[in-house]
């Protein structure tokens, strides 16, 4: 399987424990700086630009065994024996694929909000309305938010998506090819057959928006049966910013103990 060199952010120093950040669809290594800060006080923190995000390059496939295998070359390319992992949405099921693929890389399994299973919602709107942005003829971005918000109506997931959208030479653009979003979005809502491979036993956290339907606890213990399942209340999905003190508590508290106090 080719995979490519992944552009990333690192904060702390290289004496600590390294932690890796995998973000969501649609996200970037810059949508975690804030919490890579937190956490660098007791990691080594390394922020990922998935393939096709961000600076990473971009490539035509883009499931979760390509994405697993270009973070398997990133450890490699770093000397990182092990590190722990932690993953929101689409990066959360980045870091379990790849734990099934490769545990004994695996320190601590995190995962934000989702879950080992195929979803049944679709991106072809979102992204389809993105492509029909009319670029030549936005002006600044209060304009791009405006035109999207008949067909993306909540306010802080169109300013979210537009991060992606760059001024270059005088024009706006994509950062991301909306092209490969809108063919691989099936493959971003699925998850891989698994069934071929023996569960995850090493330490693992669940966190889930209390406010957030994404992580059915019936779904992770054939896979992941040792993980901690615990939520954070007054989140949602996007729990780590809606909450990033107790988000950050959590991180700390698991990675130091291996366990957490769950909420039920």
């Amino acid at each position: 399987m080719e995979s490519v060199d992944l552009v990333f952010e690192e904060f702390g120093s290289a004496q600590q424990e390294p932690l890796i950040i995998l973000h969501g669809f649609f996200a970037s290594a810059r949508n975690w700086r804030q919490m890579a800060e937190r956490l660098s006080a007791r990691f080594h923190v390394y922020v990922l630009n998935l393939r096709n995000h961000g600076g990473s390059p971009r490539a035509a496939v883009m499931d979760y065994p390509s994405m697993a295998a270009d973070l398997k070359r990133f450890l490699d390319r770093q000397g990182l024996r092990k590190a722990s992992l932690l993953g929101h949405s689409m990066g959360g099921k980045v870091a379990m694929w790849f734990a099934l693929n490769h545990p004994g890389n695996v320190d601590k399994l995190m995962v934000a909000d989702i879950a080992p299973v195929s979803y049944r919602h679709c991106f072809n709107n979102t992204i389809q309305a993105l492509i029909d942005l009319p670029l030549e003829q936005i002006g600044n971005r209060k304009q791009a938010e405006m035109w999207l918000a008949e067909a993306i109506p909540e306010l802080s997931y169109r300013q979210f998506l537009l991060q992606n959208l760059v001024l270059d030479k005088g024009g706006y653009c994509w950062r991301i090819d909306l092209d490969i979003f809108y063919r691989m979005a099936p493959n971003i809502i699925a998850f891989p057959t698994a069934g071929h491979l023996p569960p995850f036993t090493g330490k693992t956290l669940f966190l889930a928006g209390a406010d957030s339907g994404y992580i059915d606890p019936e779904a992770l213990p054939s896979l992941f049966p040792t993980a901690t399942l615990s939520t954070v209340a007054q989140a949602g999905h996007w729990l780590h910013v809606q909450q990033p003190d107790a988000f950050t508590a959590a991180i700390e508290n698991f990675c130091r103990s291996g366990s957490i106090q769950t909420d039920s």
